[in-house]
């Protein structure tokens, strides 16, 4: 039976039934389940968050179930209403996540507001997997806890402080620095990293900037306060960082890189 209140949005939740069953018309016997992870699992999922999902899969999908699933998120970013536009996910095949040897395999995925698919390892890394196995919301099907063995602390520490070398740079090269989102992007991702390499958990975008404010050097307080002042103020394409603010986050990003 579907999860009828796996978030506080009504209307999310209506969106999130039209994926579940639009993904089961096209999956048939090879659909296992589907959740919900991110900022929702976590309980910090409010109206500046997207909505992370996961739909289990016994096996990759075929050509006619492909072109099934790429139809239905052709389709629904383009419905009438606000959580439609705001999903993001990937069909993860059953074995793959069984255990993190099947880390990296790409799975069908459908970025944030879009409405075409492709194959991308995106939602299967070791801090997706433990928000799926330890916080996701079952909309329908087993728990996770019953589909996935736990990720070992290691790797998800191990995953962390290797992403904090290039984290400017990855970021940066497809989030442009002229623009406000990125630099507070930017600060949040090294505010999370640093919080699972210590922690080996993983947090919300929120609570790592609180969590940071707490362990980091106090001096980056004002920059941690300002990421988190502005966090209300969206993707907005024509703002621009406040003044001296990008500087300040490549250096905090240098910072946690250094001290993780």
């Amino acid at each position: 039976m579907l999860n009828p209140h796996p978030t506080r949005y009504a209307a999310l939740n209506g969106v999130l039934h039209d994926l579940v069953t639009g993904a089961q018309d096209a999956l048939r016997e090879s659909f296992v389940g589907a959740y919900v992870q991110g900022s929702f699992a976590l309980g910090a999922g409010d109206l500046h968050s997207d909505c992370d999902f996961v739909v289990v899969v016994h096996d990759r999908p075929d050509p006619g179930q492909e072109a099934a699933l790429r139809a239905l998120h052709r389709d629904l970013p383009h419905r009438d209403g606000f959580w439609n536009r705001h999903l993001e996910g990937s069909y993860a095949v059953l074995a793959d996540l069984r255990t993190t040897d099947g880390l990296g395999r790409p799975w069908l995925y459908v970025d944030h507001g879009h409405d075409s698919m492709a194959w991308s390892e995106h939602c299967n890394q070791p801090w997706t997997r433990w928000i799926l196995r330890e916080h996701g919301i079952t909309l329908v099907g087993p728990c996770p806890v019953e589909l996935m063995d736990p990720v070992p602390d290691e790797v998800l520490r191990s995953h962390a402080r290797d992403s904090l070398a290039t984290l400017t740079m990855d970021v940066l090269t497809w989030c442009p620095p002229t623009l406000a989102w990125c630099q507070r992007y930017l600060v949040v991702q090294a505010c999370r990293s640093l919080y699972t390499v210590r922690t080996g958990e993983v947090a919300s975008k929120r609570d790592a900037l609180r969590w940071a404010m707490m362990h980091a050097d106090p001096g980056w307080r004002p920059l941690l306060q300002q990421v988190l002042a502005d966090r209300d103020l969206g993707l907005d394409p024509a703002a621009a960082p406040r003044p001296g603010s990008m500087e300040s986050a490549r250096a905090f990003a240098a910072y946690v890189a250094e001290a993780a």
